[in-house]
Formats: C-alpha cells, sequence, structure tokens
C-alpha cells in the first residue's frame, strides 16, 4: 500500500467535510428556497454528483480501493454503474407509466362527465 500519513487523512477530512458543508447548505438552508424552485435540476443534480463524488471518495481512501489493481476496481466499479444505470431505467419507466396512467384516469373523467 502506498505510504498513507496523518497529513493525507487530514486532506481528506477537510475535502470530505467540504462537499458535506456545501451539501448540507443545498438541503438544508432556508435562504436557498427560492433556488431550489427556480433551479430544481440543476440542484437536485449537484447535490446528486456530490454525494457520488463523497461516496467514491470515501471508497478510494478508506476502504483503500484507490490502492488496489485496476482489475478490483473494474470489478466493483463496473457492477455499480449498471445497478446505477437499472435504477435510472426503472424510474423513467414508472414516471412514463405513472402518467399515461394519470392521463387516461383524467380522459375518463372527461369522458364520462361529458355523458352527464
Amino acid at each position: 500500500m502506498a505510504d498513507f500519513g496523518k497529513k493525507d487523512i487530514w486532506r481528506v477530512f477537510f475535502i470530505l467535510l467540504g462537499i458535506t458543508v456545501v451539501e448540507f447548505l443545498i438541503a438544508l438552508l432556508p435562504a436557498l428556497e427560492g433556488l431550489r424552485n427556480d433551479h430544481k435540476l440543476v440542484v437536485n443534480l449537484t447535490y446528486v454528483v456530490l454525494t457520488l463524488f463523497k461516496a467514491g471518495y470515501i471508497i478510494s481512501y478508506f476502504m483503500h480501493l484507490k490502492f488496489e489493481k485496476v482489475h478490483l476496481i473494474y470489478s466493483i466499479g463496473l457492477p455499480t454503474l449498471f445497478v446505477i444505470y437499472a435504477i435510472v431505467l426503472i424510474l423513467s419507466e414508472g414516471t412514463y407509466w405513472h402518467n399515461k396512467r394519470s392521463t387516461n384516469e383524467m380522459a375518463k373523467v372527461e369522458q364520462h362527465s361529458d355523458h352527464h
């Protein structure tokens, strides 16, 4: 394993602390309420990217994956990417069917009200 001393541990700590503070501000600061509503996609995407970066950083340093061979990193990283991709697809498909069902129900309600 590479030489990883106290200085490196503190550097990693402060990087993770900085990311956590930014995530905390995005999630909880009431002053950002207007920003969150106006730019919801950008704010949410920023939050997700920061969270994924922090998770990767934790895995790299505290689970020592950064110091492992490339094949081990791929054997852990690629399945994780496939799972994330599957989750995105499932959410996308669920949203499509939810919207389609809502549209059909609205059409039925309108059709029913036209008859009366």
